[in-house]
């Protein structure tokens, strides 16, 4: 039996994967612990899951209104006020609970989410083997060698709060995709397991019966020809969400489909049911195509269902998502800021209709099942505690 603490910001996206390994190491008998913030942690880990705070509740609002504020700058400001404003700050904030937790928890191995910062920072000085959990491939092909005084620059900060870049460990990096779909290769120390979905625990509830009278869903199946799509933006996406999911509702009336629409309730057409959240993991198998800003969590689920995407990215790590997703053929890029309802109908029933989409999409499932997920992961944690 091991020790295996998670150090995860609080956003969800980047929680969610450490839920299933961390599930399956305890499912083997270790004892596992997560430190960050306990209201993001405590409905998304199992029951009675040991949590050490390292954010309270006025700074994780405080990263949220950060967050928000992130997305109205355009251009280079977005990546200034990412690193200056909110990941590097945020690393110190975390520093305390994150000593504290690993003073406490003794663990055998550190695995922290490449935005928490202050885990492999701690980690190191405490002597403390750590891995990195990548919640998105995209920083792992490195999006900034195009830009060499930007990453200088990323690089310099680094090195001024830690003494060099931790964002990657050189022992183990846990990366929630497949090879065949990041398309790069990598060393020995970058394993794709998979998107890690076992374990994973949903407190949402859903409307079933809105299902079964909109699609004929019932036991897990469907009517023949019914169809089901889920539109989601994630949880921050600014005024130009609003624009976006109204130009979806105007794309999607008066389709032969069911919509899911992950939004706050507004007037819609009968064929949509507009949600604040859902149980996204359940709602998969009863569904034939997303639409998403491209968020890793929500297209690695999705292509683990075989399911093929509209992706409209909008920044951060979504455009280089979205671009894996239409290099593997699995789905239909929009530009998030310009696309109208025709847009979005003409994508929506391009994955819906056209059956080369479904088909690469199934592909990418069989890459991620033969990845393993959190099984897989939890294999290589081991060995990183068996040296």
């Amino acid at each position: 039996m091991s020790r295996f603490l998670f150090v995860v910001p609080p956003l969800t996206g980047h929680v969610n994967p450490t839920a299933s390994v961390g599930g399956e190491l305890l499912a083997r008998g270790h004892e596992v612990a997560w430190v960050g913030h306990p209201g993001t942690l405590t409905p998304l880990l199992p029951d009675n899951a040991r949590i050490f705070p390292a954010i309270d509740d006025l700074l994780e609002a405080d990263i949220r209104a950060k967050r928000e504020r992130w997305l109205a700058l355009r251009g280079m400001a977005v990546l200034k006020f990412f690193w200056e404003e909110f990941l590097i700050p945020l690393g110190y904030a975390m520093v305390p609970g994150v000593s504290d937790a690993v003073g406490r928890f003794a663990p055998d191995v550190v695995v922290a989410d490449q935005q928490a910062l202050a885990g492999p920072l701690v980690a190191r000085e405490a002597g403390v083997p750590w891995v990195t959990s990548a919640s998105t491939s995209a920083e792992l092909v490195n999006p900034l060698r195009t830009m060499p005084k930007v990453d200088a620059w990323v690089r310099d900060l680094l090195h001024d709060f830690a003494g060099g870049d931790i964002r990657f460990s050189d022992r183990l990096v846990l990366v929630y995709s497949s090879a065949a779909l990041v398309g790069e290769e990598f060393g020995d120390e970058v394993a794709f397991v998979g998107p890690a979905l076992a374990h994973r625990v949903e407190r949402v509830g859903f409307p079933w019966e809105w299902l079964v009278r909109e699609v004929g869903a019932s036991n897990g199946q469907r009517s023949d020809g019914a169809r089901c799509v889920l539109v989601s933006l994630g949880t921050l996406n600014g005024p130009a969400g609003e624009r976006f999911l109204s130009q979806a509702l105007e794309a999607v009336a008066g389709l032969d489909i069911g919509v899911v629409m992950v939004a706050e309730p507004r007037p819609a057409p009968p064929n949509v049911l507009m949600l604040p959240s859902v149980p996204q993991l359940a709602l998969m198998p009863h569904l034939d195509a997303v639409v998403t800003h491209g968020g890793h969590n929500t297209v690695c689920e999705a292509l683990a269902h075989g399911l093929p995407l509209v992706v409209a990215p909008i920044r951060d790590d979504q455009p280089t998502v979205a671009a894996q997703v239409v290099q593997a053929g699995a789905g239909v890029r929009l530009t998030y800021s310009r696309a109208r309802a025709a847009d979005i109908r003409s994508a929506l029933e391009s994955v819906l209709d056209e059956p080369e989409y479904a088909a690469a999409a199934g592909v990418v499932r069989e890459s991620f099942l033969a990845a393993g997920g959190a099984a897989a992961a939890a294999d290589r944690l081991e060995k990183v505690v068996a040296g």
